[in-house]
């Protein structure tokens, strides 16, 4: 009989298997957790993992034990207020762990579970329908590349440079050969002046000894020595800086409901994510818009409410006013995603489509258009007609109406990118 065993290393007071059991058995409480994390967070923060409270009572599981058996009426010694065959009223009230007053509401036990930034990723990305390749890409947001850092004197044979050895084997040579070979000239200098006057034996003897000792030294010096040896050096570092911004708008008109806005706020943090895995700083830029359109923060762009008629064209003008002031596409990489659900006010979105395609999408790298409609309207709306006119490459358009179909809107870009 095979046996597995796993071998991967815990912290301390963990265990990864009973963390991967709990979370296949408990999968549909923690994803409701999950939903509701998203909720409560930034897009920038969605990439991190977190806490989430779980109920006491759906974790619990049925046990067996041995029950008293039988019918048993008994009434325990010190009772002064019930007789044999009495019977008990329902408290109306209970205990409250949550700290309230006594006596008022139901309390619910909470459990609580950290999540990594990993499995947070896979509940977040499986609840939107994308693959696992997509998952993975997502997920590994840190690039790192190997760069050249000259050379050093260690390294594996693979990477020793010859043309480098060899310059500094040169070099040491020269260097050390210098007071050998002066020495070597002279006495052969002096060689041919004792030669010329007609020394004697002893002389020529002496001088002819002093020769040899300098070419003994000159040959002493190796051709090549494990100084000289010289490996390239490659390091690891963060890729290099490149800036983008991803603007987004939104249609915050009373037709756009929470669930529509919900919808937006994941396919903007897709958007996110994934140039978060391509670009090491990304800016975010939230404008919102009715009738006007204004520039909020993120907590006023999903939650604040807000009335009135729609007018798209303010919001393409707004970005195009920021885009220049202070997100010039010479230095940045300008990504956009637009969220509505396709309503438009008389001649708006005409002026809107023009707008786009003079100004907006030659100054963006990806444009997209998202139109939430409500479910089982298959009507194509004014802005959507106007809109599928444009044919640039880095223009798309989709319809959402589950969360599910989120993954469509992104196939092309991935498909660009990984080919």
């Amino acid at each position: 009989m095979n046996s597995l065993i796993d071998r991967r290393l815990n912290g301390r007071n963990k265990s990864a298997v009973n963390r991967e059991r709990f979370l296949r058995r408990y999968k549909d409480q923690v994803r409701k957790a999950v939903r509701e994390l998203v909720q409560e967070r930034s897009i920038e923060q969605m990439d991190q993992g977190g806490e989430i409270n779980l109920p006491a009572r759906d974790i619990s599981e049925p046990s067996f034990r041995h029950g008293m058996g039988g019918d048993r009426e008994m009434v325990h010694p010190g009772n002064r207020e019930f007789a044999k065959g009495d019977k008990i009223d329902r408290p109306r009230g209970g205990g409250n762990a949550s700290g309230s007053d006594p006596g008022e509401g139901e309390s619910v036990d909470q459990f609580t579970f950290t999540l990594s930034r990993e499995e947070f990723l896979n509940l977040f990305f499986e609840d939107l329908e994308l693959p696992h390749l997509v998952r993975t890409q997502l997920g590994d947001v840190h690039q790192k590349k190997f760069q050249r850092a000259g050379y050093t004197t260690s390294g594996s044979p693979s990477t020793l440079s010859v043309g480098r050895t060899l310059k500094t084997s040169l070099s040491r040579r020269i260097a050390l050969s210098v007071p050998a070979r002066s020495e070597l000239e002279l006495a052969e200098l002096k060689m041919e002046e004792a030669r010329a006057s007609g020394a004697d034996a002893d002389t020529l003897a002496s001088i002819e000894i002093e020769i040899e000792e300098a070419r003994a030294r000159l040959a002493r010096v190796p051709f090549l020595d494990e100084l000289d040896l010289r490996y390239r050096n490659r390091v690891s570092v963060a890729a290099p800086m490149a800036r983008a911004v991803m603007f987004c708008l939104m249609d915050v008109s009373g037709s756009m409901d929470e669930p529509k806005k919900d919808i937006a706020k994941r396919f903007f943090t897709l958007l996110y994510l994934f140039l978060s895995r391509k670009y090491e700083h990304v800016d975010l830029v939230f404008i919102r818009h009715t009738d006007n359109a204004e520039e909020v923060d993120e907590n006023t762009f999903f939650h604040d409410p807000k009335s009135g008629g729609t007018v798209v064209l303010s919001a393409l003008e707004l970005m195009r006013e920021i885009m220049h002031e202070r997100y010039p596409p010479s230095t940045w990489n300008v990504y956009a995603a637009q969220a509505t659900d396709g309503d438009s006010f008389g001649a708006d979105a005409g002026k809107s489509a023009r707008f786009l395609a003079e100004h907006l999408l030659p100054a963006t790298r990806y444009y997209a258009y998202i139109e939430i409609p409500d479910p089982g309207d298959a009507r194509k709306t004014s802005l959507w007609a106007e809109y599928e006119q444009e044919s640039a490459p880095h223009f798309v358009m989709r319809r959402i109406r589950e969360r599910g179909e989120i993954f469509s809107v992104f196939h092309d870009l991935f498909k660009k990118e990984l080919a």
